[in-house]
């Protein structure tokens, strides 16, 4: 088959390029800055924005399917604000279709987050939940998957615990975390096991018209996180609740500080579980004892 993946190289983009390449297939990674080096061999790579429609458009035509995984980070306040969400989750989403649609594209397959909704608590997950409807409302065969935070080398998750301390109480010994870091629990999924699952739904019968919900092993609280983190790198940490109120007013006045990387939106995201009801991961015939543990990739398990 001939793929192209929108985003193909970022995070999540990179190892599925070399997933596909892998089962043989003719990949195309595009993005805003393409850099060939940063790639597996064999991936070829193409220029443009999802956002401007005439620079994706001709990219799209012959192949056989398209995934597209652009997306904003819900963890950090995006340049531009939360409209920003809204342009690069809908508006590119919805050009991708449109471009897929025009070229009579097989398959589409949409990278989505856990608790996607149209009326949902964030402008991130609002915009990824119109994103969705944009796919489900098309004529293409499509697939979306919704998963739960995604860790592995060259992801930001593990290092948002690091930045968080640098946020609530730099040079202090102390790790002030919202509600003590009890309060949002995640359900951590390794880039590589995503990658996978992604690379058979877009190239194999029996996906199509079906959202999956996916997730690592194991739900662990935030608290649970940050101290495997810094376990990981051999320091210890004294965290202390900090309570869910005085941090959602602390990051949204800081919020409107530039260059300051948290706000709002990211205050809201943590007052809710980024779990699954029912880990779909069995559909690709995967069980949880299948999949990388947040610990053993740190190296905090025996």
């Amino acid at each position: 088959m001939d793929i192209l993946v929108a985003g193909g190289s970022g995070f999540i983009g990179r190892h599925l390029c070399e997933r596909l390449v892998e089962r043989g297939h003719d990949v195309t990674a595009l993005s805003r800055d393409p850099d060939p080096g940063a790639l597996p061999e064999g991936v070829e790579t193409a220029m443009g924005d999802v956002t401007a429609y005439d620079s994706i458009e001709a990219h799209f035509e012959g192949r056989d399917a398209a995934v597209n995984l652009v997306a904003l980070s819900p963890l950090f306040e995006p340049k531009g604000g939360d409209r920003r969400h809204d342009e690069v989750h809908r508006g590119g989403t919805e050009n991708c279709v449109r471009a897929a649609e025009e070229h009579g594209v097989d398959r589409f397959v949409q990278l989505s987050a856990l608790g996607a909704d149209p009326e949902g608590d964030t402008h991130y997950i609002r915009a990824k939940g119109r994103a969705e409807q944009a796919v489900r409302d098309s004529e293409l065969e499509w697939v979306i998957f919704r998963p739960s935070v995604v860790f592995g080398e060259g992801g930001e998750f593990v290092s948002f615990t690091k930045r968080l301390k640098g946020m609530f109480a730099p040079g202090l010994p102390l790790y002030p975390l919202p509600g003590g870091g009890r309060k949002t629990r995640f359900q951590p999924i390794w880039v590589g096991d995503i990658a996978g699952m992604i690379a058979e739904a877009t190239v194999e019968e029996g996906h199509p018209g079906e959202t999956y919900e996916v997730g690592g092993p194991e739900v662990l609280t935030l608290r649970e996180i940050t101290e495997m983190v810094y376990e990981s790198e051999g320091k210890s940490v004294r965290i202390v609740g900090l309570p869910m109120g005085l941090a959602g007013v602390g990051l949204k006045t800081l919020g409107v500080v530039p260059g300051f990387p948290m706000g709002g939106d990211q205050y809201r995201s943590l007052k809710f579980d980024n779990t699954t009801d029912d880990n779909d991961v069995d559909a690709f015939g995967l069980g949880v004892e299948d999949l990388t543990r947040l610990g053993s990739y740190l190296g905090v398990e025996g």
